[in-house]
């Protein structure tokens, strides 16, 4: 009793985390299936079919590439904009700062069928037509304010002495933002930028509500072929993404430890 009163805490967060990855298991299991009918909902046998033609069922790889494109570019201009925006509100004193903070919030607690529904008044209104940049728009929308929170806790969190011990070197501030600053905001950055990927590539009720007729994104077709039978190169997809993820968060895990060590090693010496 002694030792689970020890480790209660371990037990409980391993046993989380294990019924969390229960999906991502069946989507892998089932991603080797080979169904008997339209539905990949039992299991029938082992196959490599749906990994050695992932491209078979039709529509699949064109909406998957248009929601690589759309994640990727979204992510990359929320990231620039919401960067920015976080040393603003996060460093500077300003008439409207509060009211700004506000506005960066709303977009994380509005209803996600209210800002689709908003926004395609808006187009409408303005005379754009649904497609691919409504799409790119209202994602940029909404995982900028994800951004914005997630890099400004990073800036909060630094120490000013830094930029005055560099400024003390003689370090112009370029130089001081260039050497200290962003290496130490760099992980909050990439933090704000793989949350606005993953947001804007899993999208569904605002891309559908802004979207054109021949517009289909990944989630609308995995929407889509639910209703007529589930493709295994759906689940081919889901395998490759959740361990395409976990690799980029081991590797992001690796270099940090080994600047960690690198750090130290300096220090020791």
């Amino acid at each position: 009793m002694a030792w689970l009163r020890r480790n209660l805490v371990v037990i409980v967060g391993l046993l989380v985390m294990a019924y969390i990855l229960i999906p991502n298991l069946v989507v892998t299991v089932f991603s080797f299936n080979k169904p008997n009918g339209r539905y990949n909902y039992e299991w029938s046998q082992f196959s490599l079919d749906a990994w050695l033609n992932p491209c078979a069922s039709a529509g699949l790889c064109e909406s998957l590439g248009l929601s690589l494109w759309v994640a990727v570019v979204a992510a990359l201009v929320s990231t620039v904009i919401g960067t920015m925006a976080a040393f603003a509100l996060g460093r500077y004193r300003f008439r409207g700062r509060s009211a700004t903070n506000l506005l960066v919030f709303f977009p994380m607690a509005t209803p996600e069928v209210v800002m689709g529904s908003s926004l395609l008044t808006l187009f409408i209104a303005m005379g754009i037509p649904s497609g691919q940049v409504t799409i790119l728009i209202a994602h940029i929308l909404f995982t900028v304010s994800f951004v914005v929170t997630t890099v400004k806790a990073r800036v909060a969190s630094l120490d000013p002495a830094l930029e005055q011990a560099a400024a003390d070197l003689y370090a112009t501030p370029a130089q001081a933002f260039w050497k200290v600053t962003f290496p130490l905001v760099a992980p909050g950055i990439a933090a704000g930028a793989l949350l606005a990927f993953a947001l804007s590539f899993d999208d569904y009720i605002v891309t559908n509500f802004n979207a054109g007729a021949t517009t289909v994104t990944f989630p609308m077709f995995v929407w889509g072929a639910a209703q007529r039978g589930t493709p295994v190169q759906i689940n081919v997809v889901g395998t490759v993404m959740f361990f395409g993820a976990l690799a980029i968060v081991g590797f992001g895990q690796l270099i940090g430890a080994r600047l960690r060590v690198g750090s130290r090693r300096k220090e020791a010496l």
